[in-house]
């Protein structure tokens, strides 16, 4: 007999789990809230009456193995940057350059902005990262190793990376302040904590920032990251998925039952499995219970261009905004930043970076917009935890982060960004500030979480046990006829459709398909 699996959430997870599961020959049925499937992963035009479809609130792809990519067929291609980062020495017109194009241009930029030392340690960090990442990415689509498998994988790092505070391997590698929070940053994104914090959370999330396809490489999704889900969900719909959108779950049972609000009428699924795309925390209001706070701790602000600014060094646009762009992100500020958020305050300066989807990819601009050499900026401010949102209310938050990302960017450009912010079809400037509070109304991501809770390490501790398929896939709930399929599941977190895989091979298992 066909077995019957419902799944919450229509995400990309939730769309890679359809897909496998289908497949399989189960009978699934993807129950999504919103109108459209793809939750964070798609492309959208943000501003009325402009022909640019943004990838609004993801917008890079590292994490995706290709496994997945190739298993499903998804026609995704993605675009490696040249340049990995350019950060402006804050009150100055210099900034470091890394070219991954130009060796010895990168060496010269070091040497220019008085970090000439750093730049063998600094290159020698991330030599360091990517032995870890060829070592570990590859078992994120398999059961979940041990912390002794996965500590004879890393090997020599293991105690500097995933036992002591990440700044320590820092200020280890590199002396420069500058050069000290360029690093500091994969550990901080969407991540509210310090560097040297003993939770080892921003150590968990600067593993995950730099493991990602065996090289730590982000790359940018050809046509936008709707592209993503939309292989996604046509592999899932071609495999014989149910697809329900506006379906928004109300409630959930141990054993199977689902009931969702589709308009005015109310349905009920007696599944033999449910897989839950959206955060443990929403699963657990789902099945009546409690769930615990979660934190996120950022501001997104997506803008439109009528041209790239110009910088206070004599420097191209398109190679500074060619990779990641760092604003007032010296380990200094970044470490006053947190201490002024855990006040209840905006940090002030506001430390922020900024990608630039529309120099590697053109084609989410229209025909006219590029001939005009619009450009699409997407600025992500750090440590904003969800809790100013209490403190400020969110329209009074909304309106100060817009000014704080104003102000950041101003302060290392040789002109004002807003005269360059083009119109939308309303006579409005072209930016947008999501809140925390903001993508967790668009998105269910509680308390703006990106990651929906805090990240785990990729294997198990010494004392969990592995005595079913979802703790050996990593995917458990707490309850046997629930799986986990987001981000919130071991190894979650970012566009990758590991959670989702892994779920699909968990279930497969336990319902011998």
């Amino acid at each position: 007999m066909q077995k019957t699996i419902a799944i919450i959430g229509g995400g990309h997870n939730a769309l890679t789990a359809a897909a496998y599961l289908a497949r399989a020959g189960a009978a699934v049925t993807v129950l999504e809230r919103l109108e459209t499937l793809g939750g964070a992963a798609l492309s959208a035009p943000a501003f009325p009456g402009v022909d640019a479809r943004l990838s609004r609130y993801a917008y890079l792809v590292s994490l995706m193995p290709r496994q997945v990519i190739d298993d499903l067929g998804i026609p995704l291609r993605l675009a490696r940057r040249r340049y990995s980062s350019y950060t402006p020495v804050p009150g100055t017109d210099r900034g470091l350059l890394v070219d991954n194009g130009d060796p010895a241009a990168t060496l010269a930029s070091f040497a220019s902005v008085g970090a000439a030392a750093d730049a063998a340690g600094f290159a020698s960090f991330y030599d360091r990262t990517t032995a870890v990442a060829q070592a570990l990415f590859p078992t994120l689509t398999d059961p979940l190793p041990t912390r002794e498998r996965a500590k004879e994988l890393v090997g020599a790092d293991w105690a500097a990376l995933c036992e002591r505070p990440i700044e320590e391997m820092i200020s280890d590698a590199v002396a420069d302040d500058l050069v000290r929070g360029v690093i500091a940053t994969d550990a901080l994104i969407g991540t509210f904590a310090a560097v040297d914090d003993a939770s080892l959370e921003q150590n968990r999330c600067l593993l995950y920032h730099v493991i990602g396809g065996g090289t730590g490489d982000w790359d940018v999704p050809v046509g936008g990251m709707g592209v993503v889900s939309d292989g996604l969900r046509t592999a899932a719909e071609a495999a014989g998925a149910r697809l329900i959108t506006s379906a928004e779950v109300t409630s959930v049972t141990p054993d199977g039952e689902v009931v969702w609000r589709q308009g005015d009428s109310e349905h009920r699924l007696g599944a033999d499995l449910v897989l839950c795309g959206a955060a443990p925390s929403v699963l657990s209001r789902l099945l009546g219970e409690t769930p615990a706070r979660v934190e996120g701790a950022q501001a997104k602000v997506n803008m439109l261009l009528t041209r790239l600014p110009r910088l206070r060094q004599q420097i191209a646009p398109e190679a500074a905004f060619g990779g990641t762009f760092h604003i007032n992100e010296t380990l200094t500020q970044l470490n006053a930043a947190f201490t002024q958020a855990v006040g209840g305050s905006v940090p002030d300066p506001l430390p922020a970076e900024i990608y630039c989807h529309s120099l590697t990819d053109p084609s989410i601009l229209g025909p006219e917009l590029r001939t005009q050499g619009w450009q699409t900026l997407t600025l992500f401010g750090l440590h904003v935890p969800d809790r100013l949102v209490d403190s400020h209310g969110n329209d009074a938050l909304r309106a100060e982060l817009r000014a704080a990302a104003l102000a950041t960017l101003d302060s290392v450009l040789a002109e004002p960004i807003e005269p360059l912010l083009a119109t939308d079809g309303n006579g409005e400037p072209c930016l947008e500030v999501k809140t925390t509070r903001d993508i967790e109304d668009a998105l269910a991501m509680p308390g703006g979480n990106i990651f929906h809770q805090s990240l785990s390490w990729p294997w198990a501790d010494a004392d969990d046990p592995l005595d079913t398929p979802a703790r050996r896939w990593g995917v458990d709930s707490g309850h046997d006829g629930i799986l986990l399929c987001g981000a919130g599941a071991q190894r979650g977190g970012g566009v990758s459709g590991v959670g989702g895989h892994n779920a699909a091979m968990a279930a497969i298992e336990l319902l011998g398909l």
